[in-house]
């Protein structure tokens, strides 16, 4: 009887030797975009695109609109915001200043000026613009993170007569500066010429020696985003902090962070620095609870001992990059507990982890309305990406994509970018790809399911097109059937351009430009005279006050009186004087008619009464 042919081994196509092993078929999907550290967690729950040069997570594969909407307004949701871009500024005190007053927002408190920004105790949110441009050339908002100084260089720049005060100005320092990541090179140039021409000006002054350091530190940290009432919560039932912390601030912050009912009743950019131990150890975690108790809580005020940590300096990131542990080593001294699976005591030689919790807030100015939600910033070194993250996650907090980030601020009532900056180059990009899906859309329908907008005569219904809305309300009646020649926008000019008026005396500008006298004018005047406050000089004199006017854009909110509920791309007609009293006069009779209906229905007939049939 003849033997059975042998079963053929399936043998690798590379052969063994040139066989592709996981790490490097991961590395190889990198090649044209970057990865989070917990890219492959989103991957298996989100819907992932390519968006920035990194590959992220846009929404969960679950139908979860309202409950991430909730969990924001009740609970806590957390989003990984890693794929910001990081910039560190090195040198005295007076370059960094000096050189963040010519690219900063005028609006905003003068970096020179304001030693309560650069005390390193809290953070500054501001606009970057590109130097000397000012209300032009707006490029994103920024955030400005100052490392604490100590108390004796503190006390010698606020008295501004002691003569070690000069000396305090020169002291080297280390700053911060965290912006989106469409931007990284506008905002690197911006700062570079800003630095520039800082250095050259002293120089001319006979200043020598003086240097500005500018440093990209991407991927070297991660930041994660908590948001919600049970953020506080969520961070304390996730993170146990080093014992033994000496700083009285500190004990008192972390055992009243459980009670903290909103991170909202926390000083706003509040910046905290601490210790933690690896979280894995004592995997899972427990949500926190608020204790029942009818003292009133401490409160804690910023502070520069509160705000120290070891995560500044570089030498202690690089160093603590990758876990000395992996999770299998942890994992077999769970096992060998006496009850298996409880938590591990930390030894001596486990990791010690330095971070940075930030408060946060979405709000709006009041007369604006929306919902503030207010949460915090966790800023971790990078390698740890995924240990802080399952620790977070399995406290039953929601993970949010772009899509839930977007939300959050529209319901909050405040600007996102770079979908609400319509005068910057990243709103471009983004406007042309909206534009391109929207219309891909569009075209797929047949024509007896699509909006015909041609004979709607809407022009663009793909994208706003500004500079016809500018030049429709420059000619007033004109142009209304009239199509544009040139499809493709053209590059903006200095003079003309549309601009976004932004910053914290934005709102009072506008009230002062309602007022019949002169609103060109004085919109010129306030801005040669914010520029001339950052030594910037006043705007040319080619530009009109009439164009800057004109040119000029705001962020509104519209609210819908009756039904209705305008949708992205909406068209919004201006009315004059008459017609607005039309208008309402219109919708009095409508009251007056719908008050008379509901008054008749209350009487019947006598012949319909039941009691006299």
């Amino acid at each position: 009887m003849d033997a059975l042919p042998g079963k053929k081994k399936n043998l690798p196509k590379r052969g063994k030797e040139k066989q592709e092993t996981r790490t490097e078929s991961l590395l190889r999907r990198q090649k044209d975009k970057s990865w989070l550290e917990t890219h492959i967690w989103h991957s298996k729950r989100m819907r992932m695109e390519n968006m920035w040069g990194y590959r992220l997570a846009v929404k969960p594969t679950e139908k979860a609109y309202r409950p991430s909407h909730r969990a924001s307004v009740q609970g806590s949701i957390i989003h990984d915001a890693s794929y910001y871009s990081l910039v560190e500024l090195r040198g005295s005190s007076e370059t960094i200043t000096g050189s963040l007053s010519l690219c900063c927002d005028p609006q905003g408190p003068n970096p020179s000026a304001a030693s309560r920004l650069t005390s390193g105790s809290r953070t500054h949110e501001t606009h970057i613009y590109e130097p000397g441009k000012y209300p032009f050339g707006l490029i994103c908002p920024i955030s400005v993170i100052w490392k604490p100084i100590s108390e004796s260089l503190k006390g010698k720049e606020t008295e501004s007569n002691s003569p070690t005060a000069a000396s305090a100005s020169s002291v080297e320092r280390t700053v911060w500066i965290r912006f989106h990541p469409v931007v990284h090179s506008q905002v690197l140039s911006a700062l570079q010429t800003a630095g520039s021409q800082y250095l050259a000006k002293k120089k001319a002054e006979g200043n020598e020696g003086i240097q500005l350091e500018i440093c990209d530190l991407k991927d070297q940290i991660n930041v994660f985003e908590i948001m919600g009432p049970q953020a506080s919560q969520v961070i304390r039932g996730a993170l146990s902090a080093v014992p033994g912390d000496s700083r009285p601030e500190f004990r008192q912050f972390w055992s009243s962070l459980a009670e903290v009912q909103t991170s909202g009743s926390v000083p706003r950019n509040m910046v905290i620095g601490f210790k933690v131990l690896d979280p894995r150890l004592r995997f899972p975690p427990k949500l926190a609870k608020p204790k029942p108790t009818n003292q009133r809580r401490n409160d804690v005020f910023p502070s520069v001992a509160l705000a120290k940590s070891d995560i500044w300096d570089e030498s202690v990131r690089l160093g603590i990059a990758k876990p000395k542990y992996t999770k299998k080593e942890l994992d077999d001294r769970r096992a060998k507990n006496l009850i298996p699976g409880t938590p591990l005591n930390p030894q001596r030689q486990d990791d010690r982890v330095p971070v940075i919790l930030i408060q946060r807030s979405l709000e709006a100015a009041r007369k604006n309305g929306g919902h503030p939600i207010h949460g915090w910033t966790l800023i971790i070194p990078s390698g740890w990406g995924m240990a802080f993250w399952n620790s977070l996650v399995f406290t039953g907090t929601r993970v949010a994509g772009q899509r839930e980030r977007q939300t959050q601020a529209y319901e909050a009532g405040t600007a996102y970018f770079p979908r609400d900056y319509p005068s910057t180059s990243a709103y471009h990009e983004y406007s042309t790809a909206k534009e391109e899906e929207l219309r891909d859309t569009w075209e797929r329908k047949p024509p007896a399911k699509r909006v015909n907008y041609e004979k709607l005569n809407v022009q663009d219904p793909f994208a706003p097109n500004w500079n016809w809305v500018l030049w429709a309300s420059r000619h007033p009646g004109d142009g209304g059937d009239l199509v544009p020649t040139q499809r493709e926008p053209t590059a903006p000019t200095p003079i003309g351009a549309p601009w976004l008026l932004r910053g914290a005396n934005s709102a009072k500008i506008v009230q002062q430009l309602t007022l019949p006298i002169g609103p060109s004018d004085f919109l010129l005047r306030e801005m040669n005279s914010l520029r001339v406050a950052r030594a910037l000089g006043p705007l040319p004199d080619a530009l009109n006050n009439r164009d800057l006017m004109q040119a000029a854009l705001v962020t509104v909110k519209v609210n819908v009186c009756r039904r209705g509920l305008p949708e992205d791309l909406a068209l919004i007609y201006s009315m004059d004087d008459e017609e607005v009293s039309k208008a309402i006069a219109v919708r009095q009779v409508k009251t007056d008619e719908a008050e008379v209906r509901v008054l008749s229905s209350h009487f019947f007939p006598l012949s319909a009464d039941p009691l006299h049939q």
